[in-house]
């Protein structure tokens, strides 16, 4: 029996994959690293979608994660447009991006694994 989805979160991952499309192809400001939509959780009501995105810049500065952040948030009620040329919805939802960082996170965690074996092998 397949699983069942709300409608809530078909939305979400149909915004997710329409904004990584409009994001690559449509955002054209040199200043956006590349962007990966990780995942967008939407609010009871469909009035906001907090998008989650990944930025990989030249130099993984925080500042220029930020500036990129910065860049899709004022471009988000253009993107907002776009997103409702094809969502058949009554009302797109505001689009408020905000970074994940849940892979340094983890390329952290893993490099803390890797030194403590290392240590307990020397000893």
């Amino acid at each position: 029996m397949p699983a069942e989805f709300s409608r809530t979160q078909r939305l979400g991952e149909q915004i997710k994959r329409d904004l990584a499309l409009l994001i690559q192809r449509e955002l054209k400001d040199p200043r956006v690293g590349m962007v990966t939509v990780n995942f967008v959780d939407l609010s009871k009501d469909l009035s906001y979608a907090d998008v989650n995105v990944t930025v990989l810049v030249a130099d993984d500065s925080d500042q220029k994660i930020v500036e990129s952040l910065t860049i899709l948030n004022e471009a988000a009620a253009f993107l907002r447009m776009e997103l409702g040329r094809g969502l058949k919805v009554r009302k797109v939802p505001h689009l408020r991006f905000h970074y994940d960082d849940s892979l340094k996170r983890g390329a952290r965690i893993n490099e803390l694994i890797h030194h403590a074996l290392k240590s307990d092998q020397h000893d």
